[in-house]
């Protein structure tokens, strides 16, 4: 990454050189960028993993929300229920 921005040279001639694909090159150069706040069209590193993590988190709360919700109708039918007296 530093060989691309100090150079000047185009990041295709440098990915020749270092023997990796020209596109793996320009993106960790963009998140490089993006890192450095060079970029505030794209989302940092932190920010991503901040995103990865709020998504789980919000996976398992809807998790926890539906058996809560089935729980919640579950007991409602157990309390619509006529309660009998147990013979003797």
């Amino acid at each position: 990454m530093r060989e691309v921005q100090t150079s000047g040279r185009p990041v295709a001639h440098v990915a020749r050189d270092l023997g990796i694909y020209k596109e793996a090159l320009r993106q960790w150069v963009r998140q490089a960028e993006a890192d450095h706040g060079d970029r505030p069209d794209l989302l940092t590193t932190a920010e991503k993993n901040e995103l990865a993590q709020l998504r789980r988190q919000n996976a398992e709360l809807r998790g926890a929300n539906e058996i809560l919700k089935a729980a919640s109708v579950f007991f409602a039918k157990e309390l619509d229920q006529p309660r009998t007296r147990p013979t003797r």
